[in-house]
């Protein structure tokens, strides 16, 4: 008897240790750094795969060593949290709870895509539909829904102005309005932290206001020391009721009629259209483009100013004027001599 129970004892003892051993032998297993392919991988997973179907598809493409111990680590010691879709690209040596945990974080691949300030709702839509971030009909669609922004205008007819100019970074399948609702997101952020403390209580302009005078601000400057002055002037044109003149508003009133040609002419400044400044005084009905933060400060807190003209240098910077005196020799010495001279030069050069 007493030997029998020594052989047991010893029997348990080895089960143990065969145990401890193989407990050992697995976490060294799932812990071992894993990389079964050249390079890079990319992995897609489509919605709604299972997770035995993600693990298998992942070994097969050598970024698990095996499938069976991935699920079981992942039911029985994570909890079997679900893993996510998307597209999962992977560079380099990598152990099993690290592609899970990468799995479970969703940290998918991102495409990034840069909208510059100035940009109209449609010229949006045409560079995300080009970088391949959702169809352009569809997305034009979204940036109608003015249920993002009405708290904040509740004039808004669609999301020009309000779609803010920035890098972004999207996965792929990343749908339109997940899109448009991050634009939006990032305007309403920026503005809330950037722009409302530069708010005058004086003034009492609202956001319409403020942003639709803004995008006139973004098509009019190029030098950023000119943004304050230059939202001045028109600031003080709105308080003697002056008409804004401002060239961008006719531009963006013939893009919205499909007449734009690049080429503003003389004809075009009698435009029947509510965008056209030259005809009807105050702002236009609503933003002309999408402006930076830089160029909502500026509306927000214009220069206090008398100066009521400007032209341009044909540099990127401007001369100031307070008469139409001094405005009329401007135009005459930096718009009409100037290009006089300068298409003079271009003749003697052919």
């Amino acid at each position: 008897m007493k030997r029998l129970v020594r052989l047991l004892a010893l029997l348990a003892l080895l089960a143990i240790a065969a145990g401890v051993a193989a407990g050992a032998w697995a976490w060294r297993f799932l812990h071992q750094p894993y990389q079964a392919y050249d390079g890079e991988r990319t992995v897609t997973i489509e919605p709604g795969t299972g997770a035995t179907a993600i693990l298998e598809r992942l070994e097969s493409r050598g970024v698990l060593p095996d499938a069976k111990i991935a699920r079981a680590f992942l039911v029985y010691r994570l909890g079997d949290p679900s893993l996510k879709a998307g597209e999962y690209r992977f560079d380099r040596p990598m152990n099993t709870p690290q592609v899970l945990d990468r799995l479970i974080r969703g940290q998918v691949v991102t495409y990034q895509v840069t909208l510059i300030e100035g940009l109209t709702l449609d010229e949006i839509a045409d560079a995300l539909a080009r970088k391949g971030f959702g169809n352009v009909d569809v997305l034009r669609a979204e940036m109608n829904r003015v249920d993002l922004i009405s708290d904040l205008d509740p004039g808004a007819e669609d999301l020009e102005g309000y779609l803010y100019p920035d890098t972004y970074s999207f996965a792929r399948g990343t749908t339109e309005a997940e899109v448009v609702a991050t634009m939006v997101g990032t305007f309403r952020k920026r503005f809330a932290a950037e722009v409302e403390p530069h708010l005058r209580s004086d003034r009492g302009a609202t956001v319409r206001e403020i942003v639709t005078l803004a995008s006139i601000v973004e098509k009019e400057v190029r030098d950023e020391s000119e943004r304050g002055l230059v939202a001045g002037v028109y600031a003080h044109r709105l308080r003697i009721g002056m008409g804004l003149y401002a060239d961008p508003t006719v531009i963006y009133a013939l893009k919205r009629l499909g007449r734009w040609d690049g080429n503003l002419r003389r004809d075009d400044l009698r435009l029947d259209s509510p965008y056209n400044t030259y005809v009807y005084p105050g702002l236009p009905p609503g933003p002309i483009c999408a402006p930076r933060v830089a160029s909502m400060i500026a509306a927000a807190d214009p220069e206090d100013t008398s100066h009521l003209y400007f032209v341009s240098r044909n540099d990127g910077t401007h001369v100031f004027a307070e008469t139409l005196r001094e405005h009329n020799r401007n135009v005459n010495r930096w718009q009409k001599q100037y290009w006089r001279r300068r298409w003079a030069d271009e003749r003697q050069s052919k």
